[in-house]
């Protein structure tokens, strides 16, 4: 068979990324291998995120600029996949009439099949319905460099239907994988080396619900068993569905990383409700309580909107409020904008874009105290970092930390980033393997990462939860 190559630029969250991974590997059942340069590319992919408005620019400004690439190689096919290819669909071929193929969120299974018959036909092709199972295309090992972390999608869509938000209408409403399923892939990943797996979902709190299947709790504690995995970690939570006894597991599961991401998305309650997060800040707190009280070195990171339909001065200080009672060790903010099917789109009451940008980069300097803080908290302390490998050749932020090409980086259970040196022969006396958990005595604190010493090898550990351990 004659070799094809694949490049795929992935923009987006974490479920494009893994999307990505199982293009590729369902691409290479027909020819398609996987390369980085896209002078090379007998297919080009661009996988797409329309949650924001600035995601959704970027993907048709990098469409844009294969125009003239197209022109110079007539056999090349152009695809565009997931939201915004769901969200658009056969406008996309009016817009950019040179693309040949768009394929929705439900169809990455269905991609290999389409574009064979692209090759074969010529034809332009749309593919954006929706499915009531999620294939079962488990991503190549063999693609990830290092493989020391990865995604595994649990369930996919979202039954919330906040009002400022496209998921329900872009990625379907909620379908579960089955709990076996998940097992398997897990324990391949982790045979084949990863050490760190992120269960992903866009509201994993309500995993299999709908089907009668295992809690999410359940889930985690039958992930916690298997052999060969360090760390794990799940991403989304939202806060209306999180469990007492999802909270208890970050006491009671060993590998389970001491971090939550917890979106909020504002501080008042008149908004929360125009949001329709069917929480208020009272009950988000009390969650923020009860994860503090089951794990006290727990990091809380979040999101946070701007600028809301009739989001007034009031309404902001209650965000800054809420801040400032939580504060969040890492957070997401953004500037509201109109997403197409989302309620909020019609919603009176807009915030100048004026007004929104103050309070974006007022609230980004408030939280810039809290990182920096949380940072600062850990110098002098010791902590178990999982070693991801060679680190960057230079510190962005710091001209007074030595450049050294023995660099290395790595991540804490509270997900923060430890970067160290590890020379061979001199300290340890041996290699350094990504996947590995070492412990670092924290000596530096910057904005965003942390820098830090390998301690006495004596001192090491293979598996340990992230507690913070005297010097």
């Amino acid at each position: 068979m004659k070799h094809k190559y694949l490049y795929i630029n992935t923009i987006g969250c974490q479920m494009n990324v893994y999307d990505t991974r199982r293009i590729i590997a369902g691409l290479q059942a027909i020819g398609y291998h996987h390369t980085p340069d896209m002078e090379q590319a007998d297919l080009i992919i661009v996988n797409t995120c329309s949650i924001r408005e600035k995601a959704e620019q970027k993907a048709f400004s990098f469409l844009g600029r294969l125009a003239s690439f197209k022109k110079k190689k007539p056999g090349l096919i152009v695809g565009v996949g997931g939201c915004v290819a769901q969200q658009e669909g056969k406008a996309i071929l009016k817009r950019v009439p040179f693309v040949d193929i768009v394929f929705g969120t439900h169809a990455v299974g269905r991609l290999p099949a389409r574009i064979s018959e692209m090759e074969k036909h010529h034809q332009q092709i749309v593919d954006i319905e929706f499915a009531d199972t999620i294939e079962p295309i488990r991503p190549s090992i063999t693609d990830m460099n290092p493989p020391v972390s990865g995604f595994v999608t649990i369930m996919r869509g979202c039954d919330n239907f906040c009002t400022y938000c496209i998921v329900p209408y872009v990625r379907g409403r909620e379908i579960s994988r089955k709990p076996e399923e998940i097992l398997n892939e897990i324990k391949a990943y982790a045979d084949s080396g990863m050490r760190e797996i992120t269960l992903l979902g866009q509201n994993v709190n309500s995993y299999g619900k709908k089907e009668g299947l295992c809690s999410f709790s359940e889930l985690l504690e039958k992930v916690n068993r298997i052999d060969g995995i360090s760390r794990i970690r799940f991403t989304t939570s939202h806060p209306k569905d999180l469990s007492d006894e999802l909270i208890q597991c970050f006491a009671a599961l060993d590998k389970l990383c001491s971090h939550i991401h917890l979106p909020v998305q504002s501080g008042s309650n008149t908004i929360l409700k125009k949001m329709n997060r069917r929480y208020t800040r009272e009950r988000y707190l009390e969650k923020i309580e009860k994860l503090r009280a089951a794990c006290p070195d727990i990091a809380i990171t979040s999101d946070m909107i701007v600028g809301f339909p009739g989001e007034t001065d009031s309404d902001f200080e209650d965000t800054l409020d809420l801040m400032k009672t939580v504060a969040f060790d890492g957070l997401f903010a953004f500037s509201y904008s109109d997403r197409p099917h989302a309620p909020a789109v019609h919603f009176t009451e807009k915030v100048s874009e004026t007004d929104k940008k103050a309070r974006l980069q007022k609230l980004l300097d408030l939280q810039e105290t809290y990182t920096r803080a949380g940072n600062t908290s850990l110098v002098g302390k010791i902590e178990s970092v999982l070693v991801e490998g060679p680190g960057k050749k230079q510190p962005a932020t710091d001209s007074s930390v030595d450049v050294d090409e023995n660099q290395w980086t790595g991540r804490t259970s509270t997900n923060r980033i430890v970067n160290f040196i590890w020379k061979e022969n001199t300290l340890h006396g041996t290699p350094l393997t990504p996947g590995e958990i070492i412990l670092i005595k924290i000596n530096r604190a910057l904005s965003h990462s942390l820098w830090g010493e390998p301690v006495h090898p004596g001192i090491s550990s293979q598996n340990i939860k992230g507690e913070h351990y005297a010097a």
